[in-house]
């Protein structure tokens, strides 16, 4: 993120001219390093809610929402979302991988300022699956249990933009599935939806609705994809054969680490896809 630059300004009026005249799309993302830093971001999300969109989210890290008076704010100009990041499901883990002493507290105190606004504003919290995080994907959604304004968890598979795994931060698929599971079984109890991404389609079984890999159309720096397309996706054994049109298969740094996983991958039929 700190090598793209930022949408322009005309690149946005263009958007929301585009909704103005057509309306192609029902709902858009502000998102960014951290989009909460702009002081101008009030402004940004009312000429969005202007231009005709019902739904307005905004991704963060959550911390800036503990402002009472900004978040009012950001709600009456017409946010209805918070995408969310959490990377644990306590404050010691969580700090430690955000590596910002006090992110868990202040993301904490932000959501308790967005349970006054439900059920006019909901929350979505994403997890990004790493080394550092997997063992503690149950312990995400038992985290926010009592928090009414929570709705959806989602939880991204760690992909590095690049074709090797520097940090060591790919999950193998071995260590993957069970905590995925279990937070999958978990939010289901709790009435929440769940998306996954970036995991192989036929690990899921019974769960394999929650596999989301289709994204919005994104505005974005075009060197972005450069980075993007080193990851290699659609790395798989039995891809000529698999009817699956969800799936994204390993990344050239997965295979690179732990092997293409031909014994643990199978090929779907037409009758196995959901």
């Amino acid at each position: 993120m700190s090598q793209l630059q930022p949408t322009s300004g005309e690149q946005f009026d263009v958007v929301l001219q585009a909704q103005k005249d057509k309306r192609p799309w029902i709902g858009i993302v502000l998102t960014g390093a951290e989009v909460t830093l702009r002081h101008d971001l009030p402004e940004i999300v009312a000429r969005a809610r202007d231009a005709g969109f019902e739904r307005i989210r905004v991704q963060t890290h959550g911390m800036q929402l503990q402002r009472h008076a900004y978040l009012d704010r950001l709600v009456a100009a017409g946010v209805n979302e918070f995408f969310v990041s959490v990377t644990a499901g306590n404050e010691a883990k969580h700090d430690a991988i955000t590596k910002v002493a006090g992110s868990w507290r202040r993301m904490r105190a932000g959501l308790e300022l967005i349970e006054r606004h439900y059920p006019q504003v909901s929350v979505i919290t994403n997890t990004v699956i790493t080394s550092e995080s997997v063992a503690e994907l149950p312990g995400v959604v038992a985290a926010f249990q009592g928090y009414r304004s929570v709705v959806q968890h989602e939880f991204w598979n760690f992909f590095p933009m690049e074709e090797i795994d520097l940090k060591s931060l790919c999950v193998p698929l071995s260590e993957l599935m069970l905590p995925l599971r279990a937070a999958i079984t978990a939010a289901h109890a709790a009435g929440r939806l769940v998306e996954v991404k970036n995991v192989p389609e036929c690990l899921f079984d019974d769960d394999r609705a929650v596999l989301v890999n289709k994204q919005p159309q994104l505005i974005i720096d075009d060197a972005f994809w450069i980075g993007f397309d080193r990851n290699g996706f659609h790395t798989c054994p039995h891809r000529s054969v698999c009817a699956s049109s969800e799936c994204l298969g390993l990344t050239t740094a997965y295979v690179r680490r732990f092997g293409d996983e031909a014994d643990r991958l199978r090929p779907l039929s037409s009758a196995t896809k959901l």
